[in-house]
């Protein structure tokens, strides 16, 4: 089981309320969120490995040199040396650091590597992976990486982790009339305001998933831009005509990794913290109390 951490402590945050503090006062919504949400996913899923994949570079440089704008938006501040600091709210960037001090004191294997986001992390692991693996997302841009064939799943939470919408081949054509490769093509032609990816203008969902119906993947339909033959309506053509570089180089960007050099480290779930010293420490420091203890009895029933 894959964990994209920061998706995970994001909806934390915003699902538990910020009265929930520490002793001394500091909000601890999304630490405590998150261990809950880990609690459940080992009770429903039984995962023998678990891995918390971590943005050690939200927004890598090297896609932003073929795409400018991706991410942009959610920019606090730009860095010349490292990455950029992102957006996000007062009171969960100080959260950051304790969720990776528990998770490393529990034993729960933490992986990031720069200059890669969590995606990439996860899109290495699954390359690797020689059984099922589960990935637990609030992202949609992993769907790209479902297989049925190797029992590649992504679970998308609904309603905190207790509600997972199970995405397999069958859910992503019924609902996006794609595979797991092929929703990369139709998220780049549709764009994606949130990672501010622009897409082709004039091409929605709806026309992207038809275009590749008609022309099965993006070379086709650049391919048929380029036939006077092809069915396209002249406005398409135009459009996709107009947008040849931005097509060019959107593969690169929304495809996740699959090279990530990555550290070694242990994915087996623990049944035993790896520092009970520490970890009582942060449980009394942080009030942890029952969030983490609900943990500690899954891991080791």
């Amino acid at each position: 089981m894959l964990l994209d951490t920061a998706s995970l402590y994001f909806r934390a945050y915003f699902g538990v309320p910020d009265s929930v503090r520490a002793p001394d006062g500091t909000p601890v919504n999304a630490v405590r969120g998150l261990l809950d949400f880990i609690t459940r996913l080992v009770q429903d899923h039984h995962p023998d490995d678990l891995v918390a994949c971590m943005d050690a570079d939200w927004r890598p440089h090297w896609r932003v040199e073929l795409i400018p704008s991706y991410k942009a938006h959610r920019v606090a501040e730009f860095t010349a040396t490292g990455p950029d600091e992102e957006e996000i709210p007062d009171t969960l960037s100080p959260q950051v650091p304790i969720i990776e001090d528990v998770l490393d004191a529990l034993g729960i294997a933490r992986v990031g590597v720069e200059p890669y986001e969590a995606d990439d992390v996860i899109g290495t692991l699954v390359s690797r992976a020689t059984g099922p693996v589960d990935i637990v997302t609030g992202d949609r841009d992993l769907y790209q990486l479902v297989d049925d064939a190797r029992g590649i799943r992504v679970l998308y939470p609904l309603k905190g982790v207790g509600t997972l919408q199970v995405t397999d081949e069958a859910w992503l054509r019924e609902k996006y009339a794609v595979d797991g490769p092929g929703y990369v093509d139709l998220a780049l032609l549709r764009g994606d305001p949130s990672d501010g990816l622009p897409g082709v203008s004039g091409i929605g969902e709806k026309t992207a998933a038809k275009l590749l119906a008609t022309y099965g993947d993006l070379a086709g339909i650049m391919a048929a831009v380029g036939d006077p033959a092809s069915k396209l309506t002249p406005s398409q053509r135009k459009r996709l005509d107009e947008a040849r570089d931005y097509i060019a180089v959107a593969p690169k960007v929304v495809r996740v990794a699959s090279d990530v050099p990555l550290p070694d480290f242990d994915p087996a779930l623990p049944t035993e913290p790896r520092d009970p010293a520490s970890l009582d420490e942060l449980a009394a420091r942080w009030g942890l109390g029952g969030a983490l203890q609900r943990l500690l009895t899954t891991l080791h029933g």
